[in-house]
């Protein structure tokens, strides 16, 4: 499901953005790319083929282009001399040569109107997006609740027990489409916002004509860890380039942030716990411009913290009040033990033994471990690298259980 299909605009006027940044930007495409058909270069821009041709009539009354030929009925046009210098003066400015931006204002309101907290969620979204999961009906019903308040969440508990499986899992409830700009443009300065490493995008076959400037996508899935610092919240300049990525998160706006290993990032964990207080609070973010100028854009996210740390070694209580949420995580009884035993077998396609994951039992109690429900994988992971070493077809028994967990754990 679509949230609502983005109407292409059909001249300069609806565009958004001012006709001399356009312009600028035709410019510094036909510098970089050469010859070029009008048709092309609306591609690259992003914009209908009308639009371009407003856009064409102008470059060329200044002498920024000519023509050099004819495509069929399209215009092939090249950059003139007296073009080549303006083209280098934009340059100086900044580098991006990308599709159109959107301005700032339609940003903010497509945002709000894609709102996470409005997706409609229900048990079955949340049982089928955990179903590869060993997870009792309380956890399931928390996390399905968690989801609808569109908050946040934090999963803590020892390490080993499934926090960052069930963090990244939750993405995959929300079954709708979002729309995400390649780029934003404010007083002239560009932030780019569309990350192919992390906005997973749909083809667009079948939707009527739209605004080409927008990528449909599924809701973001961004995550993070103990490489966060506290740049990162905040707009990044290139110094080469010129001109502004997005922090993670604007890219993660309308889905999910999972901070990872919480309390272990590159900066203290009450320095981003103070970043955060007003957006997870009132739901918008300020960011800063190099020039002074504070934006001020929705944080329309679902965040997700994962830490084998106490929370309240984390964060002070009104911190605390504002993530809604608090799951703990903890160490499984034996019945799920044998479940999750049971199907990571079926992974690896070993037969199941349940007298041979009772003596597994046997032996983590003997070695004074508890039951994390990461062991099972960790374990049938070391038996088919042994067999396979060993030139063999990998089986559950007790010899290969004994001397899996002799490599595996600590004496």
């Amino acid at each position: 499901m679509v949230t609502a299909e983005i109407s292409a605009p059909q001249n300069l006027n609806e565009i958004g953005v001012g006709r001399n940044l356009l312009e600028e930007l035709a410019t510094k495409i036909l510098y970089l790319v050469g010859e070029i058909t009008l048709l092309d270069l609306s591609k690259r821009m992003c914009l209908s083929l009308a639009i371009v041709e407003e856009l064409f009539e102008r470059l060329r009354k200044e002498r920024t282009c000519e023509v050099t030929g004819m495509l069929g009925t399209v215009h092939r046009i090249a950059i003139t001399s007296e073009g080549r210098k303006r083209a280098l003066e934009f340059l100086g400015l900044n580098h991006y040569s990308g599709p159109a931006p959107v301005s700032l204002s339609d940003y903010i309101q497509r945002v709000r109107a894609q709102t996470i907290r409005d997706a409609d969620v229900r048990p079955v979204n949340v049982e089928t997006a955990f179903q590869h999961l060993v997870l009792t009906e309380e956890t399931l019903n928390q996390l399905g609740t968690a989801v609808v308040s569109g908050r946040c969440i934090i999963l803590y508990g020892p390490s080993g027990t499934g926090k960052t499986a069930i963090a990244e899992t939750l993405p995959s409830i929300y079954s709708d489409r979002v729309w995400i700009p390649y780029a934003v443009e404010v007083d002239g300065q560009i932030i780019t916002v569309y990350d192919p490493q992390l906005h997973g995008r749909f083809e667009e076959n079948g939707l009527a004509e739209y605004d080409r400037r927008w990528v449909l996508c599924r809701r973001p899935r961004v995550v993070v860890g103990g490489e966060l610092t506290l740049e990162a919240l905040d707009l990044q300049l290139n110094p080469l380039t010129k001109f502004y990525s997005a922090p993670l998160q604007m890219k993660a706006n309308n889905g999910v942030l999972i901070v990872d290993d919480f309390g272990r990032q590159r900066m203290r964990p009450e320095d981003l716990l103070n970043r955060w207080i007003v957006p997870l609070d009132r739901r918008i973010d300020f960011l800063n411009l190099t020039g002074g100028k504070q934006l001020e854009i929705p944080f329309d996210l679902f965040v997700a913290f994962a830490t084998n740390l106490d929370p309240r070694s984390l964060a002070d209580e009104a911190f605390l009040r504002r993530i809604q949420t608090k799951i703990k995580v903890d160490y499984v009884p034996p019945a799920q033990f044998h479940e999750i035993f049971r199907r990571v077998c079926e992974e690896y396609k070993l037969l199941y033994d349940s007298g041979v994951v009772d003596g597994v039992l046997s032996l983590l109690a003997a070695l004074q471990q508890p039951l994390r429900a990461c062991y099972p994988r960790d374990i049938v992971q070391h038996i088919c690298w042994a067999a396979r070493y060993q030139g063999k077809d990998p089986h559950l028994d007790g010899p290969s259980v004994r001397q899996a967990c002799r490599n595996y754990f600590l004496s």
